[in-house]
């Protein structure tokens, strides 16, 4: 098939460049001049594994292109996928000036019937409002079908979940857009569900929003464990075990950050209210996760008294492994914190340092690696279990650091080892290990 894809983030190019790979002829549309020139050489603008080694293929075979003119982009297109961003508004919604800008693109250039497939997050309507938006600006007078195919990616492995995801949703009243889907999707070999749109589009917020709330759930549950001297490992290991549970963002730490979960459930939060219903439930998710994220600094407070002075390691930036995405990373809101109590604060990522200079306070400075950030350090915080960390051994915090005291976000240690190191270690949900040198 012949399609053309509107947006080159996460979602645009790692869709364009799968679907490229199943044998479909697929141009790329991005505003972006320097963007695209990049494109066109092979080099992708976002750090996702496996992706551009695949962009590279298809490009050398010609079924992947990459434009900055929608003529171009829509000229023989029979499916046009509108991947654009959905930022979150200061007041909380979803910003839809790019999706109504795609409309308005579509409806200007487009010269054929095609299949319209908005596959951006969009509040319940969106795709209805895309349809009239594309109506009111066409030039042509094309027929148009609209389809809700929300994307359910995980950043780190955007690539493997295209092809191994555990479902694809396709919202349409249309039979004809429905069967082309399901046929484009075929090579993949996933199921297939079927729905209608505004059912489509809340399925991906429910989605979100239930997987946050799973995450805060358990966040809770660490801190009461800590209290109690319960070990919240343990408690959630035996809370997946059972099959209507599960395991899955069962992992005490930090809170969510990234693209979607924190733009997602505020989004429903006021999709909800729209409506006049206040979501109480979500509404506490968000609330949680935001004082989760700073956590560490106030144990570091509980565990100093001040922090003023003293040189903190931050070790991991990005919100999550295997990406260099900083959007709503716990380490923006810990290392402003830390600044603000006057402490000097270095960071190491050994992939978001470049993102992470662009967020976080001017005062923070970067290691080039682990080693780097840890010397002379006081306390460090791991705050992104990338393999690079979890692969210091409790002897390197020893060598390298002023006096081995470390806070863990992510719990990516036993804290029998460390207290068989006899290392000062403060985790999330477990009880903290103490040095005869510690002061509480």
């Amino acid at each position: 098939m012949n399609i053309a894809v509107i947006g080159t983030g996460y979602v645009g190019l790692v869709t364009g460049v799968c679907l490229a790979e199943t044998g479909n002829r697929v141009t790329c549309i991005d505003v972006d001049e320097q963007k695209v020139l990049k494109l066109r050489d092979g080099i992708s603008p976002i750090y996702e594994p496996g992706l551009e080694s695949l962009m590279i293929e298809n490009l050398s075979r010609g079924r992947l292109h990459f434009t900055c003119a929608h003529e171009e982009g829509f000229r023989e297109a029979d499916l046009i996928f509108i991947c654009v961003g959905t930022p979150q508004r200061p007041d909380g919604p979803a910003d839809l000036s790019y999706i109504e800008q795609a409309a308005r693109d579509i409806g200007r250039h487009l010269v054929k019937p095609a299949v319209i497939v908005v596959k951006s997050t969009v509040p319940v309507g969106t795709n209805e409002h895309v349809k009239a938006v594309i109506a009111a600006n066409s030039r042509h007078s094309c027929q148009v079908r609209i389809v809700s195919n929300p994307e359910f990616l995980r950043e780190g492995s955007a690539v493997s979940d295209t092809f191994h995801g555990d479902r694809i949703v396709i919202g349409t009243e249309d039979d004809e857009a429905a069967e082309l889907m399901t046929e484009l999707y075929r090579p993949f070999g996933i199921p297939v569900y079927r729905t209608d749109l505004r059912s489509a589009e809340m399925i991906k917020y429910a989605s979100n929003a239930f997987l946050a709330a799973k995450i805060s759930f358990i966040n809770e549950i660490s801190n009461v464990c800590e209290k109690l001297g319960a070990d919240v490992e343990s408690v959630a290991y035996g809370m997946g075990l059972d099959q209507r549970i599960g395991p899955q963002f069962l992992k005490a730490g930090i809170g969510y950050g990234g693209s979607c979960f924190p733009k997602d459930t505020n989004a429903l939060v006021q999709i909800a209210g729209n409506v006049h219903y206040e979501f109480k439930l979500l509404k506490s998710v968000i609330e949680v996760n935001r004082d989760q994220q700073t956590k560490l600094v106030h144990k570091a407070l509980e565990r100093f008294g001040s922090l003023k002075g003293l040189r903190v390691a931050l070790l991991g930036l990005a919100f999550k492994p295997h990406t260099d995405d900083m959007r709503e990373a716990p380490s923006i809101a810990v290392a402003r914190l830390l600044t603000e109590l006057g402490a000097q604060v270095v960071g190491y990522d050994p992939v978001a340092a470049t993102q992470a200079a662009r967020v976080l306070p001017p005062e923070v400075v970067y290691a080039a690696d682990p080693q780097q950030a840890l010397s002379g350090s006081d306390l460090a915080m791991i705050l992104t279990e990338w393999p690079q960390i979890r692969a210091l051994e409790p002897a390197d915090f020893r060598r390298w650091m002023n006096e081995p005291v470390v806070f863990d976000g992510r719990n990516c240690y036993d804290p029998q080892q460390m207290k068989s190191m006899n290392m000062e270690y403060h985790s999330i949900g477990r009880a903290s290990v103490l040095t005869e040198l510690s002061v509480i």
